[in-house]
């Protein structure tokens, strides 16, 4: 009983020095403080130096156009006039989630997810969902490729009869690799009660939890993950756009492009300045709020110049300015017209958005004129600091060393196939990822050919040679090479 007078008056305290809008606070809100003050504080400092702890949705509403935060022209009457707390966010739609509970007489959901945020944010959980991280858990789990390439780089493996075999990894390995990016399935198990300062409690026991991945499959049927870039519970739009974020998944050396932006002249200016930018400008000036780009500014944020022009509008499709799909399955192709690349597949029937001699399967893939139209929209970015003959020439380099990337992925596959052909190494229809001469192929693509593109497109020149660049690509090609003579070789005194 001490324990919980002590946290009502530490949450008196807490609400004192809120703001002005302390009396905006709804009542549910309030009764959710009295508790997690105590319990939760770092949740409840992190929303009290939130945005959403400080204006009513109805107050963001009166903004002008450029100013506003918030993208819907109505809002429910019964958060219209109240700051969005802990009950506006944790008790909405709570009939569609799965994970609703009954906590101190309110109908509380543990995650909260885009069709939550989408109460306020309708614009932006749209975009999103035509962003292919949307779709990164189905996109991952339902193509059987990336399902086979998962086991054979994350399960266990064990000797059997003499030779190699590899388990499916466990399913609290996965969450801890490739699903903390691409997101979890989450699922309800059941209530289990909890012994808290507050006496015994049932709370939902979730298989999956936690997970902040960006294709995170929701108790109430949504994908996505808003606090993948915005996190709990600040919502910090600081955050989001400065590229520590985006380094949380973008910094392997499948996709190292937090590695090459740390060694651009752009990274270099942002490590160097970027203390005293403005990163909570909204709308945000060029030149004047920044002075180099971060990862937000090239693919999501609204940039304008001082006189309010729109240089590029905000978007939550991150794709919106990109015609490349950079990070392609084997080879770059153009991007694919939809999130949900589960549709795709080749004519060999395999889920690829190329051919395995790297044409592109075009009816899955934008047109050339959706290509010139996004890359006249990153070049529009590239102007505010660049004059057009620089831009051109960057987009030229880029062009160049995505196609010699591409042919140097088809030399490695040419080598493979005919390993197949062969007989000197299995194929398809078996895994295609698990002998030494595929793991050598797969590196071609997935390691060296992707840094070599990054590089080119992000302006990080070693990358694009000796730091799993070009050399790299050019040594492994020759591994492949002497790998297959020495096999063919082998077989041939066998006879």
């Amino acid at each position: 009983m001490k324990k919980k007078v002590l946290s009502i008056i530490l949450c008196c305290f807490l609400l004192a020095g809120t703001s002005s809008l302390a009396g905006q606070i709804s009542d549910a809100t309030k009764s959710c403080l009295s508790c997690h003050s105590s319990v939760t504080p770092g949740i409840v400092c992190s929303w009290k130096e939130s945005i959403h702890s400080q204006i009513s949705p109805a107050e963001a509403l009166k903004k002008k156009l450029l100013l506003r935060k918030i993208s819907v022209t109505k809002i429910p009457k019964d958060i219209a006039n109240v700051v969005v707390g802990c009950a506006e966010c944790h008790t909405a739609n709570h009939n569609a989630h799965q994970d609703t509970f009954e906590h101190n007489g309110f109908n509380v959901h543990v995650i909260v997810t885009p069709k939550d945020c989408a109460i306020c944010h309708l614009t932006e959980v749209k975009e999103y969902n035509k962003n292919l991280m949307s779709k990164a858990y189905r996109n991952f789990k339902k193509n059987p490729l990336y399902h086979d390439l998962e086991n054979t780089s994350l399960g266990p493996q064990v000797v059997k009869e003499g030779k190699l075999i590899y388990e499916k990894p466990h399913s609290e390995t996965q969450a801890d690799s490739c699903l903390f990016c691409h997101g979890t399935r989450i699922r309800v198990k059941g209530l289990k009660a909890k012994e808290t300062e507050f006496g015994e409690m049932k709370f939902p026991v979730l298989k999956g939890w936690p997970n902040q991945g960006t294709g995170r499959v929701n108790p109430d049927g949504s994908e996505g993950s808003c606090t993948s870039c915005h996190p709990r519970h600040s919502f910090s739009l600081e955050v989001a756009r400065k590229p520590y974020t985006c380094a949380e998944c973008h910094k392997g050396p499948d996709v190292p492009a937090y590695k090459i932006y740390m060694v651009s002249k752009h990274g270099n200016i942002y490590f160097s300045q970027g203390k005293g930018w403005d990163f909570k400008a909204v709308p945000w000036i060029v030149g004047k709020d920044f002075k180099a780009p971060t990862c937000a500014t090239c693919h999501i944020s609204l940039i304008v110049d001082e006189e309010n022009n729109i240089i590029a509008k905000r978007t939550h499709q991150m794709n919106d300015r990109i015609a490349w799909r950079l990070f392609g399955l084997i080879y770059a192709h153009p991007h694919p017209k939809e999130a949900d690349t589960t549709k795709i597949k080749n004519k060999a029937g395999l889920h690829l958005p190329t051919e395995l001699t790297g044409e592109p399967v075009s009816k899955f893939l934008i047109s050339a004129k959706e290509m010139k139209y996004r890359t006249a929209d990153m070049k529009k970015v590239c102007l505010a600091c660049h004059t057009t003959g620089w831009v051109e020439g960057h987009f030229a380099r880029m062009e160049k060393s995505i196609e010699t990337a591409n042919k140097q992925t088809f030399a490695a596959t040419q080598i493979l196939l005919k390993a197949w052909k062969m007989k000197v190494a299995k194929g398809l229809p078996s895994s295609i990822f698990d002998e030494a001469i595929e793991k050598m192929w797969v590196e071609q693509w997935l390691f060296y050919a992707n840094s070599v593109r990054f590089a080119s497109a992000m302006s990080g020149a070693d990358y694009g040679a000796f730091a799993n660049g070009r050399w790299y690509l050019n040594k492994n090609l020759q591994q492949m090479s002497d790998w297959l003579k020495l096999k063919l070789k082998a077989e041939e005194s066998k006879k």
